[in-house]
């Protein structure tokens, strides 16, 4: 009757917690009850909980770094890191190069991805080149074919658009049903510091935190929500770093507007103080938004704990730290301004919500199970994916919470060669990860193989209606 069997397990739901048996046949839920007969596998999850896989809705992989640059991830190492961290899909970024047809783009990257994964995935895209035929054609026509969200920079030049073009931009999102995601720090009160600071000759890591002030990520993020609110669209404001931020995404909410808030856990665990390492291991710690300090960080706990954070992502964007295609590349070793942003954590981001948010008593079991699965399916329109329920893709996690590990990157699975949590002790990690009705890891092995992992197109947000 079924394939795989799980049985004697704790389920947990976004709003729920329960003992069941699951039976799985052809890669989907078919029952949950007690007591279901064995299946052609069972497998006994006895004193451990039985979760939906994670979705991590954020992260970069096999992606244009800059020239001289390279990401330490494709998708095939990027992939076997999420699963081993109990994630079964991945949303990466699709980056349209300036000149680039759109269309173009996210060929280039099904090629790069074809054969490749371990879990599933589905693509963001990055519009960077708004001009008249992507705003007038591509983009509507990617939209219609299940490419429904797509993100926009108000940083980085080559990336970043004006005000006017994120209107325009906006405006097919309204048009089409898309949903846009903002990364919102202000670029000229970047430069304007940056500038401040080479001239002071205080160009280590360091800099980089204090050359992307909290000022400039709650600018940016009162911008972006007057931006969606002059268009009426929703809007998904990504890695939150700080309170002023969150409480500029609540007083959104109070007049009216559609915002969904995403954290990291570099916001949670992670401060300034990392990028002040001395030999230039700061340069490790470099991401943008940087880490804030304690009081942010508290800052963001809180935003879980109330509502204000509907998503818990990784950003996970791995380079090799001393490597001249890396971190330290040539000029990288000279100032902050040219060690390339992003820190790698797909890996870790759902043992250390797990360990300091669950095990701690900060948020309940259904809460960090809608904070990493359920949330990002139902935002994104993966609508067999993030719940334990009937007809539903068979794609789970079981954890263990009596397993202690402390992270180290020699143990995990990715292509960077540092963690930027090495040496966090936690307490509980995914010791079986089934994808598809397929057991992938099994006790902390790989068992499964790479080209299980499907791109999954993907339906409207329900946010746009």
């Amino acid at each position: 009757m079924f394939d795989l069997v799980i049985r004697n397990g704790t389920i947990a739901t976004a709003s729920d917690m329960f003992a069941a048996d699951i039976g799985i046949r052809d890669g989907r839920i078919v029952q949950i009850g007690e007591s279901l007969p064995d299946g052609t596998r069972t497998l006994d999850a006895t004193g451990r909980y039985v979760l939906p896989g994670g979705i991590d809705s954020h992260v970069h992989m096999a992606q244009p770094a800059g020239e001289g640059i390279r990401m330490a991830d494709g998708f095939e190492s990027g992939t076997r890191s999420a699963l081993f961290g109990g994630n079964t899909c991945v949303l990466p970024f699709c980056l349209q190069q300036k000149g680039q047809s759109l269309r173009e783009a996210v060929t280039d990257y099904h090629a790069l991805a074809e054969g490749q994964c371990y879990t599933d995935v589905s693509f963001h895209m990055i519009v960077s080149d708004p001009t008249p035929s992507v705003l007038g054609q591509e983009l509507p026509a990617l939209v219609s074919d299940g490419y429904t969200s797509f993100k926009v920079f108000m940083t980085y030049e080559g990336l970043r658009l004006n005000d006017a073009e994120i209107l325009a931009t906006m405006d097919v999102a309204r048009r089409t049903g898309a949903l846009v995601l903002v990364h919102c720090e202000n670029e000229d009160a970047i430069r304007y510091l940056i500038g401040q600071h080479e001239e002071a000759g205080d160009v280590a890591p360091r800099a980089h935190a204090r050359t992307r002030p909290v000022v400039v990520e709650r600018e940016a993020t009162h911008r972006a929500l007057s931006l969606a609110e002059v268009v009426d669209v929703p809007v998904v404001i990504v890695h939150v770093s700080n309170g002023a931020a969150a409480e500029e995404i609540r007083t959104a909410r109070a007049r009216g507007r559609k915002v969904v808030g995403e954290t990291c856990p570099q916001y949670l665990m992670l401060t300034a103080d990392d990028l002040d390492r001395s030999n230039w291991e700061g340069a490790k710690f470099v991401c943008s938004p940087p880490p804030r300090d304690k009081k942010e960080q508290e800052a963001c706990w809180r935003g879980i704990e109330q509502g204000v954070f509907d998503l818990f992502s990784s950003d996970h964007c791995p380079f090799l730290f001393d490597d001249p295609a890396g971190k330290l590349n040539a000029r990288g070793r000279t100032s902050f301004r040219h060690i390339p942003n992003g820190i790698p954590g797909v890996e870790t981001r759902l043992p250390i919500l797990f360990s300091e948010g669950f095990m701690k008593g900060r948020i309940d079991l259904p809460r960090f199970v809608a904070l990493t699965s359920t949330n990002h399916a139902r935002l994104y329109g993966l609508e067999r994916k993030g719940r334990i329920a009937v007809g539903m893709d068979a794609d789970i996690a079981i954890w263990d919470p009596q397993v202690r590990r402390t992270i180290r990157h020699a143990d995990l699975h990715d292509g960077s060669d540092y963690s930027p949590y090495e040496g966090l002790e936690v307490q509980g990690w995914p010791m079986t990860v089934i994808l598809g009705g397929t057991v992938m890891v099994h006790e902390g092995a790989l068992v499964g193989s790479k080209g299980q992992g499907r791109h999954r197109t993907r339906a409207r947000s329900p946010l746009v209606g």
